[in-house]
């Protein structure tokens, strides 16, 4: 019997055992060596060579991954490790360390229980270790520590062993500093010490590790550790100290297994009713209970079709099921259930019973973030995504022949990968995709050709822009065409805690209204305000503040739904609006139903939520990043021209080791092509990082022009309404 074909029995064997479970993912900034750990973690586990493990980089599985040296989905692998004398199931998700893909690591957390953060010590922790530690807490997943690179500070910066100690220390203690704002309203601690062997430190390239427990177990200490690492004796140190064993053993013993999990999770990403049977279930990881499925990945096999990937909350998941996706009429039928092995799919000829990661064919209705259950329930929370589209770029197929294929193509990319958000135009043939940045379009584009076959032809990065309220308006009248109805509207900017409330989900409408009404007055919102919430959309807010208006009730879905197209396309330049608060203080409808209908109402109150955003002074916002910058010091001044040439400006420097550090922010409009800039203007000695920081106002003086532009590029006419004076 193959060595796979044993693991996989194995893995069998544990699923009906989940005290003996372990979900975890891999998370980390960029290059601190995630998919290299994962590689050692296999090796231990028998499922690849010890020789290739590290160079093999078999978590990443696509052809583009090993190109580009970076992961860019999220790969999952069961495997089994003992520990105490038990064997232990660990269903492990190595996720992407790249901005770009943030996505793919808040929907990975979802999936799992614990989050290994991955640090590199010479770097320390960057802005992307903190929000993958965000995305971590927030969904109620306790992190541990591995430190990486250590070998870089022996042999490299050549640290004696106090230096050395104050380096780790200084790590540790700014993940604990995150952790600890992070949970401060909650009752655990989950802050990582050395002592109760939640940090372990090693080097993933050269295979070793060291954590409290283990130095107490094998009597290596530091000290010989250096020396080895000095001696080069790395071979010797793996062997004494093999770095899966002390990752696997951390694992094992401080992770929480689905028993004691669910509870604790269940309430942070289901509204459901708490009382009820199917909240029970899966509390308690019930494998006789209804079938609870959360997808939280979608791809493509050339021979299996769609593959969702999840997490089993209750229930037992089999062949032949009939089960209900969120948000679609009728059922899907299970075509078959397995594991991952890295980038291979084992079918089991068994269901797979509750606390697993499972792998299943024929959700054809399933997204990324989808709900799939045995009985009719209310959905897991969306999955919140820290950061939106910021770039677009225009797709179309070369041939005329192959647009079908393409249109087929780019839905299913928007299924897989939620962050990615497709427009077609089916009248010109355009289709435009919106992503995290210029290395996501790329990476879609560059798929689409090779795996798909479809030669394309790209457009420019285009940059979206938001619009946004600046002041408080007065009171504006919506006249319909037939001039018998009409809407009398406000707007006024909405207060920042009440937009990141919304952002993170924590307040919606798809909550209990107390609830809401309560998240709401804790953000700011009066009492009077946060009772009469009749709509929220995307970040913006319509409140009610009519009295006994005749026929209003009927009228309300139209009213909304004008509204929410006066949202999706500004007054300005038709790009989206965020962040606003809109009062329905009065109007006045015709008594007949047949004269305010949707012809007459949503024209009538788009035209009012126009003109009270262009009474409240609308101004375009331009979405900004975070820059980092890490070069010598010889180099600091061509590194911080490249930001500040950019329209950036540079917040922070600092020496940290025998680097200089440039921190700053700049328009990602400016940042297109920057990679290439800043590698020739320090001849190649920087490494730098961005990260999406929201949106600014644009500077008054760039205004004009840049409503302008985008008017010209959407075909809209040039002239701006008179009443927008102000730009």
């Amino acid at each position: 019997m193959g060595r796979r074909k044993k693991i996989v029995q194995e893995c069998e064997k544990l699923m009906d055992k989940p005290e003996q479970i372990r979900n975890i993912a891999i998370a980390a900034h960029v290059d601190h060596g995630k998919t290299t750990l994962s590689d050692n973690l296999l090796a231990g586990a028998g499922m690849i060579s010890d020789e290739t493990a590290g160079q093999q980089l078999a978590m990443d599985t696509k052809e583009d991954e090993q190109e580009r040296g970076i992961t860019i989905d999220a790969a999952n692998v069961s495997m089994t490790h003992e520990w105490e004398d038990q064997n232990h199931l660990i269903n492990l998700i190595d996720t992407p360390g790249h901005v770009d893909f943030g996505g793919d690591v808040t929907r990975a957390m979802r999936a799992v229980d614990g989050a290994l953060v991955v640090v590199d010590a010479v770097e320390g922790a960057m802005p992307q270790t903190e929000t993958v530690l965000r995305q971590a807490l927030r969904e109620g997943v306790k992190p541990a520590l591995f430190i990486n690179k250590v070998d870089r500070l022996i042999n490299e910066l050549q640290e004696g062993p106090e230096e050395m100690q104050q380096r780790l220390v200084d790590v540790i203690t700014d993940v604990n500093e995150l952790i600890r704002g992070m949970t401060e309203e909650k009752d655990y601690d989950w802050t990582v010490s050395v002592e109760d062997g939640t940090v372990a430190f090693g080097s993933a390239l050269y295979k070793w590790g060291v954590s409290m427990p283990s130095m107490e177990e094998t009597g290596i200490s530091f000290g010989d550790i250096m020396e080895l690492e000095r001696a080069g004796d790395r071979q010797e140190l793996h062997e004494r100290t093999p770095l899966s064993d002390v990752v696997l053993d951390m694992v094992a013993e401080h992770f929480p297994n689905p028993l004691e999990a669910q509870p604790r999770r269940i309430p942070t990403v289901w509204r459901g009713d708490s009382e009820s049977e199917l909240a029970r279930q899966m509390r308690e990881v019930d494998d006789d209970g209804e079938v609870v499925f959360m997808a939280t990945d979608i791809s493509m096999d050339p021979h299996a079709g769609e593959i969702a990937t999840g997490r089993l909350f209750s229930g037992t998941i089999r062949k032949g099921q009939e089960l209900y996706v969120s948000g679609t009429a009728g059922k899907n039928r299970v075509q078959s259930v397995g594991v991952f092995m890295g980038g291979e799919r084992e079918e089991l000829d068994r269901g797979v019973p509750a606390g697993n990661i499972a792998a299943v064919t024929g959700l054809r209705d399933a997204i990324a973030g989808s709900t799939v259950s045995s009985v009719e329930m209310t959905p897991f929370e969306s999955i919140e995504h820290i950061s939106e589209p910021v770039i677009t770029k225009s797709v179309e197929a070369e041939r005329m022949d192959d647009l079908p294929k393409l249109i087929q193509t780019l839905q299913q990319v928007a299924k897989e990968d939620p962050t990615i958000r497709i427009e077609i135009n089916e009248d010109t043939g355009e289709h435009l995709i919106s992503g995290q940045g210029e290395l996501h379009l790329e990476v879609i584009t560059q798929r689409i050709r090779d795996n798909q076959g479809i030669p394309v032809r790209t457009g420019e990065p285009i940059v979206v822009y938001r619009e946004q309220v600046q002041g408080q308006s007065h009171e504006v009248e919506g006249v319909s065409p037939n001039r018998h109805n009409k809407f009398y509207i406000t707007a006024e900017p909405l207060s920042q805690d009440i937009v990141d409330d919304i952002k993170l989900g924590e307040i919606s409408m798809d909550m209990p209204e107390l609830e809401r009404r309560e998240a709401l007055q804790e953000a700011g919102m009066d009492k009077d305000s946060s009772q009469n919430v009749e709509h929220i959309h995307g970040t913006n807010i319509l409140i009610d503040d009519t009295k006994g208006i005749q026929h209003l009730n009927e009228t309300m879905e139209l009213v909304i739904e004008g509204l929410e197209e006066a949202l999706d396309d500004g007054p300005l330049a038709a790009e989206p609006v965020q962040g606003t608060l809109l009062r329905l203080h009065d109007a006045k409808l015709h008594e007949d139903t047949i004269h305010r209908g949707p012809a007459q109402v949503i024209p009538a109150t788009r035209d009012a939520v126009h003109r009270s955003l262009i009474a409240g002074q609308v101004k375009l916002l331009e979405p900004i990043q975070n820059v980092r910058i890490d070069v010598p010091s010889d180099y600091m001044g061509s590194a911080s021209g490249e930001i500040q040439g950019r329209r950036g400006r540079v917040d922070d420097m600092y020496q940290e080791g025998d680097l200089m550090v440039i921190e700053g922010i700049a328009p990602v409009e400016e940042m297109i092509g920057f990679s290439s800039d800043v590698r020739s203007a320090t001849e190649g000695r920087a490494s730098w990082n961005t990260e999406n920081a929201g949106f600014r106002v644009l500077s008054d003086n760039l205004q004009r022009e840049k409503i302008m532009e985008i008017r010209e590029r959407k075909g809209m006419k040039l002239e701006l309404s008179q009443a927008i004076d102000y730009i």
